[in-house]
């Protein structure tokens, strides 16, 4: 099996996306990168940044890349940075904002650069840890920090809310991690039950 079909091969059973360095077992490095620069110009694959490329999928309706939370999601795994959406999405998606983001944003904990996927340009942007929380704490704290001081204090308690007892603990205890003006507004609504109810014994 020549080069460029073993390549082929290792991205059908590893992933959509895939870098040089994660291919070098089975070549040289100059041979490698030839193959890949020979697949991209055959438009088997797309390269979205530099030294990062992505398969197209063939189905009986032509050839695609995957949709760019597909790709985000397997550059997480591939880069081992953390990624997650920009604030501005989150907090569309939670009802914060009937605003649709124009452009598509995700915060990072690598460096700050664009991605082309197709016709799509996406923007990673380095961010502080606090804004890469995981799960819907993160989600929510993003989502909050796009807000002017008004907006912020009528969200802020629907935020909380929309946490379990389990994740308004953790916000609890993630509280110095985060900007002061932001945790000023969340400080009536999140103090855990466990806590208020001691303070008043």
């Amino acid at each position: 099996m020549s080069l460029k079909h073993k390549i082929e091969a290792a991205f059908e059973s590893a992933g959509s996306v895939m870098t040089p360095q994660g291919l070098l077992h089975l070549g040289n490095r100059a041979a490698v990168d030839q193959a890949l620069s020979r697949l991209t110009r055959e438009g088997v694959l797309s390269r979205i940044e530099r030294g990062v490329y992505v398969a197209r999928r063939t189905s009986s309706f032509g050839s695609r890349l995957p949709s760019v939370h597909e790709v985000v999601e397997q550059l997480k795994l591939v880069t081992g940075e953390t990624i997650v959406p920009h604030g501005s999405a989150e907090a569309n998606k939670l009802g914060f904002t009937t605003q649709v983001p124009v452009r598509q944003v995700y915060l990072t904990s690598g460096s700050s650069r664009s991605l082309r996927i197709g016709k799509q340009q996406v923007e990673l942007k380095h961010a502080h840890p606090w804004e890469l929380m995981p799960g819907r704490i993160g989600a929510s704290i993003r989502a909050l920090s796009t807000l002017n001081r008004r907006e912020l204090s009528v969200y802020a308690r629907a935020a909380v809310e929309k946490l379990s007892a389990q994740e308004q603990r953790e916000l609890w205890e993630r509280r110095m991690q985060l900007p002061q003006a932001l945790w000023e507004e969340l400080l009536p609504w999140a103090v855990p039950e466990t806590l208020r109810s001691g303070w008043t014994a």
